[in-house]
């Protein structure tokens, strides 16, 4: 912990890939492949060439602008048109890379169970529903009070207003009451603490260099495993 600060915690926000969900490192090139053969077989590798280069530029535009994307918005970027079948194949090779942590569903249950309120912060190119629809099939849906996806708002972290309606979305309603846990020391622990929520970074993730942003923020706590976070939050909230 770096500082001290008196007000109780009230409300958990967690970011998700690299946080509630393992990190993998995904071939990004080969995902779209697949994709793209079913789009046109005859001109998939260029397809997948400018499927990629259209998705570094929308997660580009996030860290240096902290301005949001969507699936469509990269399509539209490579000037590709989705069809149903090749949606299927691109959620059906991103399914094994949407696992929990291990430890999620008891860490969310436990700080349910102090009476702490639950909520999710994504910067993420995917529908509400996507990530609903993964939630539900991992049996934590009905713990989290409320969520923000940066695919449906103006703004990605660590933009403030990223973070305050992830607060406002949970039913919270004081950053200093909040906690945010991330993988990114630039997205999620600078952004968050910019807002004067604290942060817990949680270092599971092999960052690649160029989406590390302009700084890095030092973390309230750093934790292990999502079952750190009780205790710890259990130490801020008792009493001297």
């Amino acid at each position: 912990m770096t500082n001290v600060k008196t007000e109780p915690i009230e409300a958990v926000l967690f970011d998700w890939g690299g946080t509630l969900a393992t990190w993998h490192d995904i071939d990004l090139y080969s995902v779209w492949r697949s994709v793209a053969e079913l789009i046109d077989e005859e001109r998939a590798d260029d397809l997948a060439a400018r499927l990629v280069q259209a998705e570094e530029t929308a997660w580009a535009r996030s860290r240096d602008d902290h301005v949001s994307s969507t699936l469509e918005d990269v399509c539209l970027l490579a000037e590709v048109v989705m069809t149903p079948a090749a949606l299927a194949e691109y959620e059906r090779r991103w399914h094994p890379h949407t696992e929990l942590e291990p430890d999620a569903i008891q860490t969310l249950t436990d700080l349910r169970e102090r009476g702490l309120k639950i909520g999710v912060l994504s910067n993420t190119i995917w529908s509400r529903q996507r990530h609903e629809d993964i939630f539900a099939r991992d049996g934590v849906l009905e713990l989290i009070d409320g969520a923000v996806y940066t695919s449906e708002v103006p703004w990605t972290k660590p933009h403030p207003e990223a973070f305050l309606a992830a607060m406002r979305a949970t039913g919270a309603t004081d950053p200093a009451r909040c906690l945010f846990v991330g993988d990114r020391l630039f997205d999620d622990v600078w952004g968050a603490q910019n807002v004067g929520m604290r942060a817990a970074h949680i270092p599971h993730s092999a960052i690649p260099p160029h989406q590390i942003g302009h700084t890095e923020g030092t973390p309230d706590a750093t934790i292990t495993h999502l079952a750190d976070l009780p205790p710890l939050i259990d130490t801020w909230n008792t009493p001297a």
